[in-house]
């Protein structure tokens, strides 16, 4: 439901903002004038071609100024990264394709430090209660909640806070390394997320009780972890998943989501590159390739039917709004190459993917309506 009662989802590009190369910030001077501008005419693009908001990494001062005066303003979400902003001021935490790396592949849930961390962040929230136009926090993006996760935390150094909870918790049902079970991995796995949400969800809730906490963008297996869903319906809103490496949803695990959580799902990354955009080598990237930006709005099209015939998802996030800039000095090892974007580096549309785009989005409600044999309004 949006703020008015009515029945909504959620489409929208991530990372709704320019790039940093010297030829996108020309092309934004010359078309638009500054980034106020930019945001003004992008509003404007984006509910044009069917989208209403923005995902993660967008331009949320922006977008927030423009939807102060805008008729039709964006729903857009916020990424706070707190597990990787507390690992970043805690050491320990590296740099790897896509997301944050941490020792052992294993997150800080158990440092007595992590809590009041996120408490500290928190409140910062306050000043977003009101704002109507904010559909949901993410607290992080795919972070390593695996099922190694317990022969991790048992091989650190004996000192971190991290050891010394998965030593209790393997002592008290006399488990050691050389005796673990796969289902001891999967118990272990439920333990420490629900450290990790228990924590973030009671300080989400304190300071902004009045907006969705979206999770922290499960990806590749974890979307077949059941016992990482349960835990995670505990706690969150509605489950957020970047769905990589499948060209249609799977309906099967799509349906034994919403059994095992109780909570709806939000797709939160996925795409696929197209080899006729010029310039562009598309190594980087989990998306897969195909030949032409029209067989992009294709791949679009069949994925979010999907999505809609589930009957449990509330929303997708296409990854992303701008392409990868091979010019751009210092960018993050997944986004160096790749066509992903709506836009090329020049802010300049790709029309033969978003007229299919267009297509699907302007008539989402329609089809929303067909799949759950709904009689039209």
């Amino acid at each position: 439901m949006d703020p008015n009662g009515y029945y909504y989802l959620h489409n929208a590009p991530n990372d709704v903002q320019p790039g940093g190369s010297q030829r996108t910030q020309q092309a934004l001077k010359t078309k638009y004038g500054n980034r106020a501008g930019w945001m003004a005419a992008t509003r404007k693009f984006l509910l044009a071609n069917g989208f209403n908001g923005t995902g993660a990494w967008s331009a949320t001062p922006e977008i927030q100024a423009e939807n102060a005066k805008a008729d039709k303003p964006l729903a857009y979400t916020i990424n706070l990264d707190f597990m990787s902003k507390y690992g970043d001021k805690r050491g320990g935490t590296y740099v790897q394709p896509g997301h944050k790396g941490y020792p052992n592949d294993v997150i800080f849930a158990f440092d007595p430090g992590f809590p009041e961390f996120v408490e500290e962040q928190a409140k910062k929230l306050v000043s977003n209660r009101k704002d109507k136009n904010l559909f949901g926090y993410f607290s992080d993006n795919e972070m390593p909640l695996l099922r190694k996760n317990l022969d991790g935390y048992l091989t650190l150094p004996v000192t971190e806070p991290g050891y010394v909870a998965a030593k209790k918790w393997a002592d008290e049902r006399s488990i050691t390394l050389e005796t673990i079970t796969d289902q001891n991995r999967q118990d272990f796995l439920a333990f420490a997320a629900d450290r990790y949400f228990g924590i973030v969800a009671t300080a989400l809730k304190k300071y902004d009780p009045n907006h969705m906490y979206l999770g922290c963008r499960f990806h590749g297996a974890q979307r077949y972890y059941p016992e990482l869903m349960k835990v995670a319906g505990k706690y969150l809103d509605a489950i957020s998943i970047n769905y990589y490496n499948n060209w249609t949803p799977e309906k099967n695990w799509m349906a034994d989501w919403e059994q095992v959580s109780g909570k709806p799902f939000i797709v939160t990354e996925w795409y696929v590159k197209g080899e006729d955009a010029p310039g562009l080598a598309n190594t980087a990237g989990a998306g897969w390739v195909v030949k032409t930006q029209a067989d992009r709005g294709r791949f679009y099209q069949n994925f979010t039917l999907g999505l809609l015939e589930s009957k449990n998802c509330v929303g997708w996030h296409w990854f992303k709004y701008q392409d990868n800039d091979p010019t751009l000095v210092g960018a993050e090892p997944s986004n160096t190459n790749a066509n992903k974007g709506i836009v090329d580096n020049t802010l300049e549309p790709y029309p033969a993917l978003l007229e299919q785009m267009r297509e699907l989005n302007f008539q989402m409600y329609h089809l929303a309506d067909f799949f759950d044999n709904r009689p039209p309004m």
